[in-house]
């Protein structure tokens, strides 16, 4: 992996009064890679990204993109497509390509078929998943060096979400990082590289199985799949569906029998590896240290 650095944060910190919103986070980006910013909504994700972005000042700690303080400039260097899109509604598919390209000074792209039938459509009369390709077309015209991409598979079909993630690894192997915050577990595996946030905080970092390491989960199976799972949960335990199996994260398999043996239910427990998912809510149980 290249020595470069394209964006990064060194233990930046953001508050809102009381409130912190990121919490003296470490990390960074480089060339090709794609890093995952993992957490569920609140986590802190979409702070990070406008802190990096240079969109709000740090309480404490730094960030730097391309080597200096984010301004204009290096922001003419990224593309970066917001959770909002960042699209006119009352202005056309044209015009908003039209303003885009003005503003970075590059040349109108190719539209791909679906978008060119609507060009001279207002953005807010087409459905979600083509304004979603609009927002990554208009992020990529004036080829960035990186590219941000906030929740960008929210709301879409799957269809939508793979052709997405197709283009996300096309622009990585022509040497473009990528940064990309989502709250689905299983868009980990498209990512070379995961931060897990949980509560404004970096709680873990690296690829899917150096996350997951040695935790594991157990699984319960039974036709009283459900009677299982309210009883479980009745025992306040960490328990969670997969299909009609029920499973627990991070708990001991005794405790499993024994919470099942007092509510009557005959079951096979099993101990298995933790998902992405399951370590994540592992992470979000433990207290958090100050």
């Amino acid at each position: 992996m290249t020595d470069t650095v394209l964006i990064s944060s060194d233990q930046v910190t953001k508050r809102y009064g009381s409130f912190t919103a990121c919490d003296t986070v470490t990390m960074d980006v480089r060339p090709g890679e794609i890093v995952g910013l993992l957490g569920a909504n609140g986590a802190g994700k979409t702070t990070l990204i406008r802190l990096l972005l240079g969109l709000v000042i740090p309480t404490e700690g730094s960030v730097a993109a391309f080597g200096t303080t984010p301004d204009r400039t290096t922001r003419s260097r990224l593309g970066y497509v917001p959770q909002g899109l960042g699209l006119w509604q009352t202005l056309t598919v044209a015009e908003n390509i039209s303003f885009a390209c003005a503003a970075f000074q590059a040349p109108a792209p190719t539209l791909e078929p679906a978008l060119a039938a609507v060009e001279h459509r207002l953005v807010g009369e087409i459905g979600l998943g083509l304004q979603r390709q609009l927002a990554f077309t208009i992020a990529l015209a004036h080829h960035p060096e990186l590219l941000v991409l906030d929740e960008p598979t929210s709301g879409v079909d799957p269809l939508a979400r793979a052709r997405l993630w197709d283009a996300v690894h096309d622009q990585a192997d022509q040497g473009t990082g990528v940064l990309v915050t989502t709250h689905y577990m299983q868009e980990a595996q498209q990512c070379d590289r995961l931060i897990l946030m949980s509560r404004g905080r970096r709680v873990a970092t690296g690829t899917e199985a150096e996350i997951i390491g040695d935790t594991t989960a157990c699984e319960v199976e039974t036709p009283r799949w459900a009677d299982a799972f309210a009883a479980l949960d009745a025992a306040t335990l960490p328990v969670t569906l997969n299909g009609t199996r029920v499973r627990l994260a991070d708990t001991p398999p005794d405790t499993v029998h024994q919470a099942l043996t007092n509510a009557g239910i005959n079951a096979r427990v099993r101990e298995v590896p933790a998902t992405l998912e399951e370590k994540m809510t592992v992470i979000d149980r433990q207290p958090t240290t100050t």
